[in-house]
């Protein structure tokens, strides 16, 4: 059982690394976490029931560590003390401004609603591994991905009366856009 089990960890592994940079938002925080997790799974394999869900229960082992984490860091971390290069970049085209744009409605997002849409999305998790890694119904884990997405859709396509920022930063790069696609003639005809 024990070799079974040390494999199941490791072809495990890419999709922790994906679920904890989802929820750290952080690449060294994000391997540090899966490192974490993977030993509490280790130290506790002689609770894991055989023929259950290793995936859902080595899931549900990373997210409880990301909460025990992010409670103990609570008191003793300040936004004052993250360097502004972390929260912010250059944008230097479209496509830079595309994703920062989307990386800030992602940010925007509820958390629960953030790791199932991640969880569904880029782990092609179904809805019930979902539901059993994160303690929630199978409902209540469909209706987090379909909030997830409509919000997203709505930030990302300007339609949030909310959301003025994220509109004139739509409008700026859809400008910018059209400076780059408009004629080389047109151009020259207005100086």
């Amino acid at each position: 059982m024990a070799n079974n089990f040390h494999d199941q960890v490791i072809a495990i592994l890419p999709r922790l690394r994906v679920q904890a940079l989802a929820l750290t938002r952080n690449r060294t925080m994000a391997e540090d976490l899966v490192q974490d997790a993977v030993c509490n799974a280790l130290a506790a394999q002689d609770s894991f029931i055989p023929g259950t869900n290793f995936s859902a229960w080595m899931h549900r082992i990373l997210r409880n560590r990301f909460i025990s984490d992010l409670r103990k860091r609570r008191e003793t971390t300040d936004i004052e003390d993250i360097p502004a290069s972390v929260l912010a970049t250059t944008a230097s085209h479209e496509d830079r401004l595309a994703l920062k744009d989307l990386a800030m409605a992602l940010d925007r997002l509820p958390q629960d609603q953030r790791e199932a849409l991640i969880m569904v999305v880029l782990h092609g998790m179904s809805y019930e591994h979902l539901a059993e890694a994160t303690g929630c119904a199978v409902g209540t884990a469909k209706s987090r991905v379909f909030r997830a997405r409509r919000q997203l859709e709505n930030w990302m396509t300007g339609e949030d009366p909310d959301a003025p920022q994220v509109k004139a930063r739509i409008a700026r790069v859809r400008g910018l856009l059209a400076e780059r696609t408009a004629p080389l003639g047109s151009a020259a005809a207005h100086p």
